[in-house]
């Protein structure tokens, strides 16, 4: 739409302050901010609206209009509820940058021009599209002559000959036109997305992954736009934005293809509050039973909650399954203005994200997963597929009985984060971590409480090690792997040089290898004939490096107390 449209509707109330000449620009968007920079957060297009809080003196008007000048919006809306009139100083910087500004009248709310422009401006959008496509309503209907995404994404390469798939931040795709992206092209576009989103560049990304070039468009919700609060910090959306790869560069496109392109966006954007939507019943269900379990509920009223979650988390499956609970924790540093981002929806949406089963088929494929969040973590209700075993004690006595067992072993915290971890990293940058905390299945409500327990002992087990992506898992509580990470720095470096430094000298002087003798030597059980053959050595020679360990160290190593001494001295070392 052109920014004359807005002046020209009388409900909306504009006032034209200067700009007269400017007003055939074409409105993309809408934004509301009140920063002194919003730069990182304009595509260029945008109709800014601002209740003019940023300006504390007359000073400051010229470097923010040069500013919105400089991200190619189309026209500033300033508030006259704050200050009254609009100063003086804003509207000579607005006719010195040649920018259009209007006057919203005190009576005029904001969300009224955001929801006038948006509906104008998507309408405008849905119908440049449909004349490329034949109707966008086909583009985006989820049934049998629609296909979501998908159809979007195959006239975009019959139409105008664009490869594109939509990925989901950490790389999965969610839809695509032909053949899939490789798992680690579209992992490597993700973390270049959240790595530019991160460092404020304007979209369209573009980049290049081996010899190709890509176009990057962020997929946001719609809504963002007409709430100012979604723009104060890009850490709160940026780990659960879709995104839009397509295969060209589109550094030298016209402004209609980039238009284009942008509406393709918003159309795909509902695609994805319709599958959000669908997530509202798992969350709910979640959050009931989380509420249960740390409320002290009588297990009997936990295992009725549970027998109503299962069915909807694997339709089909007449008993309720066994479950393991995942914990997760997203925590940024914060900036010098001290402003915190609260955790615990970005983790819940990133937990959703992670524990896609990438073994499901259809156009949603986690519709097993019920995530929580509470404070600053997020806890995840995952069922796991039963089958029947026999239980080969009673099998002995001849009886019939059998016992629910799992089809697989679960979960495992480091294999959740294996194909996720880059592109994850490259979103927290250098000031963000996640940790995640797996439990072991239970198979009852009684269970559940400690499982949970379990999976937070594990993320904060977790939290201990070094890295912006780290998990472990239940079964690292049960060995020394759950105490190391606690021993202060100090006591470490104290530790293991009192152990490990008379051997590294004495290796660098005589290149003795005393090192890797130890550890092979522990590795064996202390066998010698095993170590000998594994460092194809004579059981002599053997038998004199570990004498020198001896005499350096004043340890025995057919002791059990220095064989675990030396252990823990590896591995914290």
């Amino acid at each position: 739409m052109r920014l004359r449209a807005l002046l020209e509707t009388e409900a909306l109330g504009l006032r034209l302050l200067g700009g007269g000449d400017e007003l055939d620009r074409t409105v993309r968007g809408v934004m509301t901010t009140d920063l002194r920079d919003p730069s990182r957060y304009l595509s260029g297009g945008e109709l800014v609206l601002t209740g003019l809080a940023w300006r504390r003196s007359a000073e400051d008007s010229e470097p923010f209009v040069r500013i919105l000048t400089d991200a190619g919006v189309a026209g500033l809306a300033a508030g006259e509820a704050e200050l009254g009139d609009i100063p003086e100083d804003l509207v000579t910087a607005c006719v010195r940058h040649r920018l259009p500004l209007f006057a919203v009248n005190e009576d005029v709310a904001f969300a009224a021009i955001t929801e006038y422009v948006v509906r104008q401006v998507s309408g405008e959008r849905a119908g440049d599209l449909a004349a490329v496509v034949d109707r966008h309503r086909r583009l985006m209907t989820s049934g049998p002559a629609g296909g979501g995404p998908d159809v979007v994404l195959d006239l975009l390469g019959s139409d105008l000959d664009l490869r594109a798939w939509v990925l989901s931040p950490t790389g999965r795709q969610i839809a695509g036109a032909g053949e899939p992206l490789p798992a680690a092209r579209a992992a490597a576009l993700a973390g270049e997305h959240l790595a530019a989103t991160r460092a404020g560049r304007r979209s369209p990304y573009r980049v290049n992954v081996g010899s190709t070039a890509y176009s990057l468009f962020p997929v946001r919700d719609p809504g963002h736009g007409a709430a100012p609060a979604a723009f104060q910090d890009a850490r709160e959306t940026v780990l659960s934005d879709w995104l839009l790869a397509v295969e060209a560069d589109a550094g030298d496109w016209p402004a209609a293809r980039l238009d284009l392109l942008q509406g393709v966006t918003q159309l795909i954007a509902v695609e994805r509050d319709r599958r959000d939507a669908a997530r509202t019943v798992r969350r709910r269900l979640a959050q009931e039973i989380l509420e249960l379990v740390q409320t002290g509920a009588a297990p009997a009223e936990i295992a009725a909650r549970l027998r109503v979650a299962a069915p909807v988390l694997l339709p089909g499956l007449g008993t309720a399954p066994h479950w393991q609970v995942v914990v997760a924790r997203v925590e940024w540093d914060q900036d010098g203005a001290g402003v915190a981002v609260e955790g615990g929806p970005v983790a819940q949406s990133l937990l959703e994200e992670i524990l896609v089963d990438p073994a499901r088929a259809g156009a949603d494929r986690a519709d097993r997963i019920a995530v929580a969040h509470t404070g600053e973590e997020a806890v995840a209700l995952v069922p796991l597929p039963m089958t029947a075993a026999p239980d080969p004690a009673d099998d002995a006595e001849g009886g019939d009985a059998y016992d629910e067992a799992p089809k697989d072993p679960g979960l495992h915290a480091d294999a959740l984060l294996a194909a996720v971890r880059d592109p994850l990293t490259s979103g927290l940058a250098d000031d963000g971590r996640l940790t995640l905390g797996v439990s072991a299945a239970v198979h009852s409500a009684e269970g559940l409480r400690g499982a949970l327990e379990e999976a937070r002992h594990a993320r904060r087990v977790a939290a201990a090690r070094p890295g912006r992506v780290c998990a472990a898992g239940h079964h690292e509580l049960a060995s020394h792997v759950l105490l190391l990470p606690f021993v202060p720095d100090d006591v470490r470096r104290a530790f293991t040089a009192r152990l490990l430094d008379p051997l590294r000298d004495y290796d660098r002087r005589h290149r003795a290898e005393l090192i890797s003798t130890l550890e092979a030597f522990l590795d064996c059980d202390g066998s010698w004939t095993r170590c000998a053959a594994r460092l194809h050595l004579h059981v002599n020679t053997l038998r004199y490096r570990v004498g020198r360990i001896e005499q350096l160290t004043g340890r025995d190593l057919s002791r059990l107390e220095d064989k675990l001494d030396f252990f823990l001295a590896l591995r914290m070392s």
